[in-house]
This record gives C-alpha cells, structure tokens and sequence, in this order.
C-alpha cells in the first residue's frame, strides 16, 4: 500500500482486529451474492481500518484532539467487538446451512441422563429465575468493569493488555459460533419444558430486550458469556484479592444462570471454559510477540 511503517505505531490488538477484519472481509467478498447487506459491511470495514490507521498514525497533536485519538485508541476494541458480533448475525445464516443444536443437546443428554434445562425446572423459583436473569444481563457492563477500573486508576499499559485479551476473547468466540452455528436449548427444547419461566419485577424486560437483541443469533458454541465471565474474573486478580473473589463467585453465577434460563447447553459452557484457559496461558505470549519494539508491555 505504499505506507511507511515508521509512521505507524499498531498495538497488538490493532494487528488482531486488521486480522479479524481481513477474515471476515475476505468471507463477504466470496459469499457477496449471499449475504444480505455484504456491501454495507465492507464499507463499515473499510471506515473501521481507516479509523485505526488514523490513530495508529504517529502524528503529533495536543489538545482536545489527542485526547480524544488516546481515548478512541484505547477503547475502540471493546466497541468494535459489538459490531462484528452482530456482523455474525448476518453471516452465519447466509453461508453456515449445517446446524449443530441436535448434537450438542445429544452430549449433553448422553452425559447427564436428562436435558439440564428440563431438569432444573424442579429448581424453579420467580426470586431465583429474577436473580439469575439480572446476573445474566449484567454480564457487559461486569466483563468491562475490569478494564475500566485500570483505565480510571491510570493504568494504560495494563488497560491495553486487558482489552486485548478480552477482544481476543470476544472475536475467538465469534469464530466459535460460525464453526458450530446452534441458537440454544430455548428453541430446540422448547417442546420439553413443562414451565415457562417467570419472574418478579423486570425479569420480562430484560428478557425481550436480550432476545431482540439476539434475535436469530447462532450464538451458543462456546458460550461466550462463560468464557469472557472467566476471563474477566482472571484479570481481576491483578487489582485485588477481593474484586477477584467477587468475580469468582459471579462467574459460578453467571454459568448456572446460562443454563437455568435455558441460554447454553452445558457443552457450550465447556467449550466456553477451554477456550478462555487456552487464551490466558498463550495470549501473554502472543501480546509479546505483537508487540512492537519499543513499546512497553507493562507499567
């Protein structure tokens, strides 16, 4: 492209995303005729690598401008990450024709002798079904918590490798989820569930607004709400003993609620557990070897 590299500075996370961007790009192009607005998601990939080059460029500016590329610099990986997940909303039905919910509810039913969200209806209570959704739905803001808390003591380097690794968790999912397309338990055994589930006060709420948000989303394998909970809950350590402990119990919180609101199949929960324990040991050696010289990996 003619660039000189001296006068960009990537970070790990950029070369991930410019990777990730490339993948899915590369998908949109050989399934065009297929998939439903491939155009429109060119160009919004087209605008996010202009965007990242913009800030990547070593440019010197002060003032509120610079303020603002050091914010965007920092942050953007974490709201980009939205964007392509509902991107995989639109892929996975266009190009992704095999179904995977019959084999994962089989492992499940095979390990366990039963369905595990049929059988938790003898567990059914409104006050736990509210509590559990409340978990559930909490799960961004508790997941970006971490990164935010380093963010305000100051803490950019550890900020960096945190929204690295939570964008590796994120995006790795959404390749789970292309891989393995399945939509849950809440469809496929629906015809098996003898109770509807029920709440107290908001619980109705915050179910239609997830299912709107999830709508028609082959979102299950692995389950991304285990793995980023998991790897939220590793990165906490680094701030206190206690906040861990906290996450420590969300995260027991967060995985039963995925099964009691009949979300995931414990396969996916599985899967969700591996797939964080792989990126904790090898993505300190993969920001490593992303980073470039010169710039510091810790405080």
């Amino acid at each position: 492209m003619g660039m000189s590299h001296s006068k960009y500075k990537f970070w790990p996370v950029d070369k991930v995303i410019l990777a990730y961007f490339a993948f899915t790009a590369a998908i949109e192009l050989i399934w065009f005729r297929e998939i439903p607005w491939a155009g429109s998601w060119l160009g919004l990939h087209v605008l996010g690598v202009a965007l990242i080059l913009l800030a990547a460029r070593n440019v010197e500016t002060r003032g509120l401008l610079a303020e603002a590329i050091r914010i965007f610099r920092h942050w953007y990986p974490l709201l980009f990450v939205a964007c392509c997940y509902r991107e995989m909303a639109t892929l996975i039905p266009a190009i992704r024709h095999a179904r995977f919910d019959r084999a994962l509810a089989s492992l499940d039913y095979g390990f366990w002798g039963a369905y595990p969200t049929v059988w938790l209806e003898r567990i059914y209570t409104p006050f736990l079904t509210e509590f559990l959704q409340i978990i559930y739905t909490l799960f961004i803001p508790v997941v970006l918590m971490v990164p935010a808390v380093n963010w305000l003591s100051r803490r950019y380097a550890d900020f960096r490798y945190m929204a690295f690794l939570l964008a590796l968790g994120f995006l790795a999912s959404y390749l789970g989820y292309l891989m393995v397309p399945a939509r849950g338990p809440r469809f496929l055994l629906d015809h098996f569930q003898h109770l509807s589930l029920q709440g107290l006060w908001g619980f109705g709420a915050m179910q239609t607004t997830l299912n709107q948000l999830e709508h028609d989303h082959y979102d299950c394998f692995p389950s991304g709400h285990t793995e980023l909970t998991v790897l939220a809950c590793w990165l906490s350590r680094s701030i206190s003993h206690r906040l861990f402990w906290v996450y420590f119990l969300y995260t027991l919180c967060i995985v039963f609620a995925t099964v009691y609101l009949r979300y995931h199949y414990t396969a996916d929960l599985l899967a969700g557990v591996v797939v964080a324990l792989v990126l904790i040991l090898t993505a300190p050696y993969l920001y490593r070897a992303l980073t470039e010289k010169g710039e510091a990996i810790g405080n």
